[in-house]
């Protein structure tokens, strides 16, 4: 099996208020959509998170071992992440260093993982997931 997954991650003030959009795409259709607000964060942490919530959803709604036969190719806007998941930037950053090997160890659960960079404008689903959650977590501060 094979699945696409868009991951966003977005921080209003970097570091601020945080949040990820995950959309996870079966056979060429929306197959779940996923926004979460994640506290304070800056963008890049908020771009790793996505892409570990992601893997972790996908092990949690198919089990673990039809995860072993998977095989996922992401697709990320911020090129710096996609860089440091392909080797191809070093990371210089203690926290980044620290998500890259939560999404390494997370890796040895599945058949093939890809990281592909994608511009902005061919991720817009996982961006709205973002603002929205941003946008709703303003609100519910608002109201407090």
């Amino acid at each position: 099996m094979k699945l696409t997954i868009f991951t966003d991650g977005g921080a209003r003030d970097n570091p601020g208020p945080a949040a990820i959009g995950v959309v996870i795409i079966q056979e060429g259709q929306t197959f779940k959509k996923y926004s979460e607000f994640i506290g304070q964060a800056t963008n890049n942490q908020a771009e790793y998170q996505a892409v570990i919530f992601a893997m972790k959803k996908v092990k949690l709604l198919f089990g673990k071992k039809k995860a072993k036969d998977m095989e996922i190719e992401f697709m990320i806007d911020s090129e710096l992440v996609a860089k440091h998941l392909n080797h191809q930037y070093k990371i210089k950053e203690k926290d980044l260093k620290d998500l890259f090997i939560k999404i390494w160890n997370l890796m040895l659960d599945f058949k093939k993982i890809e990281f592909n960079h994608v511009l902005r404008e061919k991720n817009q689903q996982a961006d709205q997931l973002v603002n929205q959650a941003l946008d709703a977590q303003a609100r519910t501060q608002t109201l407090l």
